[in-house]
């Protein structure tokens, strides 16, 4: 031992380190410290340096205060029309009172797991398999309001509760796909329909107005062998309109009397 330093002075060095290592914490910006003194809640503290009574007599515990995003464990879900689905979510919140997060209730994310997934199944089992896969923005909304009622007690605002993903059987995934494929084939056997009755439509206005000039009919043939005839070298055979013989044949019949 060095000559001058009594055995005391090593006992107050060591007192000292460990009143210092007992009594002083750093907290970063988003975390805050729930004081304990003997047992009982004194404040919240922080962030950065936090001065507590040493040897113990003053405890703290550290609680952040970012928003934190879980996923919630799939659970098997039997809707009310008796479809068994397994669905998962995704649950995002924050600490905004620390006190409450450690005095309520023991181990905060835990709980609020828990609470999730036990949410999840009571409100999607109300729900039909169709509202689940087509309204999920509404059932996200009661799934959110549900839970932020049972967590605000305990100082944690929940920002959103979102349902992620539905699996479906086999069997119903096959199901909705024959439905889909005949949905599909309905509309379009409904709009060759409505093609049919617009097409048919026209051609009638067309004909009703053809049958008033018929000199307009003579020629729409004349143009339709025009358009014949100019796809490729070919013999078009055409009767010729009887309106062109009439005169000859009227000729006809008066030399024969004569």
């Amino acid at each position: 031992m060095p000559e001058g330093i009594q055995p005391y002075h090593f006992a107050i060095a060591i007192g000292v380190i460990i009143m210092i290592a007992t009594s002083v914490r750093v907290l970063k910006e988003y975390e805050r410290a729930v004081i304990f003194r003997l047992g009982r809640f004194t404040n919240t503290r922080g962030p950065g340096l936090v001065l507590l009574i040493p040897f113990w007599i003053e405890r703290m515990q550290r609680i952040s205060l970012r928003v934190i995003v879980n996923d919630v464990t799939p659970q098997d879900v039997i809707t009310k029309d008796n479809v068994s689905v397994s669905v998962n979510a995704v649950l995002t919140f924050r600490v905004t009172e620390p006190e409450k997060a450690v005095i309520e209730v023991e181990e905060f994310g835990f709980a609020i797991s828990q609470v999730a997934q036990t949410t999840l199944r009571s409100v999607l089992g109300r729900a039909e398999l169709d509202d689940l896969l087509s309204e999920r923005e509404k059932l996200n909304q009661d799934l959110e309001e549900i839970i932020k009622k049972q967590c605000e007690p305990w100082g944690v605002e929940v920002i959103a509760m979102e349902i992620k993903h539905v699996d479906l059987p086999v069997e119903m995934q096959r199901a909705m796909a024959k439905q889909a494929e005949a949905e599909r084939e309905r509309r379009a056997k409904v709009t060759h329909a409505e093609g049919e009755f617009e097409s048919a439509e026209v051609l009638t206005n067309a004909a009703e107005i053809l049958s008033k000039t018929p000199t307009s009919v003579q020629l729409r043939f004349l143009q339709a062998l025009v358009e014949v005839s100019a796809e490729k070298n070919s013999t078009v055979i055409f009767p010729i309109p009887i309106d062109l013989l009439s005169p000859f044949l009227k000729n006809d019949d008066d030399s024969e009397k004569n």
